[in-house]
């Protein structure tokens, strides 16, 4: 009697885990709510900025991009990462993900010290003067900042 107890128990414990799921909070993410999400990217560290890609990639699997306004503010050492002739598979990625209209957004001020032409960047990029600022701006305006 006790092992069966005990083998329902375990039952119970493990399907509590299996069913378990993110509740949305309201209003529920859709076309006219969408979730406004903004990350960034400031360094050159491929590991790091493979992991902001991979996280933006599972945000919008999640919540769909059509519920999502997503951007990602690529300033300070990480605008090196826009470069039509950086990592090929990074440079990919992220323009696999503005297909999916993620907008990223390069910082004029890190260019301008790194003396990067914006001739020299990937296509179809939007520009802010200050990407700290971008961000701020962003965040007043109802967007959740997440830094990884």
């Amino acid at each position: 009697m006790c092992i069966l107890k005990n083998i329902w128990l375990l039952c119970f414990c493990f399907s509590s885990f299996v069913s378990a799921e993110t509740e949305f909070a309201k209003p529920k993410p859709s076309i006219d709510h969408p979730r406004k999400i903004i990350f960034s990217i400031d360094t050159l560290d491929n590991k790091e900025v493979n992991h902001v890609i991979s996280t933006v990639n599972n945000v919008i699997k999640y919540y769909r991009p059509e519920n999502t306004e997503v951007v990602v503010v690529v300033y300070g050492q990480g605008v090196k990462v826009l470069r039509k002739n950086s990592d090929v598979n990074t440079r990919k990625r992220i323009e696999a993900l503005m297909t999916y209209d993620i907008e990223f957004v390069a910082c004029e001020n890190s260019l301008r010290t790194l003396g990067i032409k914006k001739k020299e960047l990937i296509n179809d990029l939007s520009f802010g003067t200050a990407g700290i600022v971008e961000i701020i701006e962003r965040q007043l305006q109802g967007f959740t900042y997440i830094k990884l």
